[in-house]
């Protein structure tokens, strides 16, 4: 069998338990209902977190550890970071999610909390040598990051170079689990067909990641509820799977939790939490 027939394979029999697992997701999560008990239902019954950037006052308290406070824009100040970290540490976040260069402030100004450091790794276009993304990794690690979210080789994915992307995952997540971090792969479904979305999926299960992430929010698209139930089906109960870009409301936020997301990243928090709608995208 042909690595495309494979492929095909794959996919129609994940598309296939996962629609006669639930009907709805044929129509992409349209019909999904909207309330917040439900959503503290999904989060209590192993949702790990929702994340967002947005106002921390406006986050209800027993949400709070479950989200990843998050801020990747370019323009972002020092001050910016600041602010961010004391949000998070004084409503409980579960972590921030800064860019490289911004880690180990973060990690100074949440030290002796319960927050933890994220950092993004080939961000977000994923074009660079996997030995560029692992030392990367390291750097970000010795400077206190605990999770890292890199960006998958997607022109290497397009051109059936499974090998190439296998390897990329495997050693960023070697880098990280020789220090105790945790390792997400975004696949950047946007820009993939279903096919290629399983595959990525399955490759990132097989190269030892611990989640796989829907999208950077840099590539005129984000996360589906089509994308997350796609990507659960795939990687199983255990992995996680994180829905990111795109995620304006508190309705899209609520649709991703109950079709598997473990983790939400968001620009709009504040939309999300009071019902309102946001146009930013990461």
């Amino acid at each position: 069998m042909t690595d495309q027939a494979l492929v095909e394979a794959v996919t129609k029999e994940v598309l296939a338990a996962l629609y006669s697992a639930d009907p709805c997701a044929a129509c992409q999560g349209s019909c999904a209902a909207h309330s917040p008990d439900k959503v503290r239902s999904v989060v209590a019954n192993g949702a790990d977190r929702v994340s967002f950037h947005g106002s921390a006052s406006e986050v209800p308290m027993d949400l709070a550890k479950y989200i990843d406070h998050t801020l990747l824009k370019p323009d972002t100040s020092a001050d910016d970071i600041d602010v961010l970290c004391v949000e998070a540490v004084e409503y409980g976040f579960a972590s921030v999610c800064v860019n490289p260069a911004w880690v180990k402030r973060a990690a100074i100004n949440v030290r002796g909390s319960d927050v933890k450091v994220c950092s993004v790794v080939g961000f977000p276009f994923g074009a660079t040598p996997p030995q560029i993304k692992a030392m990367e990794a390291r750097r970000a690690i010795r400077d206190g990051a605990r999770e890292i979210d890199m960006v998958l080789n997607v022109g290497a994915l397009k051109s059936g170079d499974h090998d190439l992307v296998r390897t990329d995952v495997a050693k960023v997540a070697d880098a990280c689990h020789e220090a105790g971090a945790l390792l997400k792969v975004i696949i950047e479904a946007t820009l993939l067909t279903d096919e290629e979305k399983v595959m990525a999926s399955h490759l990132s299960k097989l190269a030892k990641a611990d989640f796989v992430k829907t999208s950077t929010g840099f590539a005129g698209g984000g996360a589906t509820v089509h994308d997350v139930l796609l990507m659960r089906e795939t990687v199983g109960p255990k992995m996680g799977v994180k829905a990111s870009g795109g995620v304006r409301n508190r309705e899209d936020a609520e649709e991703m939790i109950a079709a598997g997301a473990t983790r939400i990243g968001a620009s709009a928090g504040i939309a999300i939490v009071t019902g309102g709608t946001s146009s930013e995208q990461y």
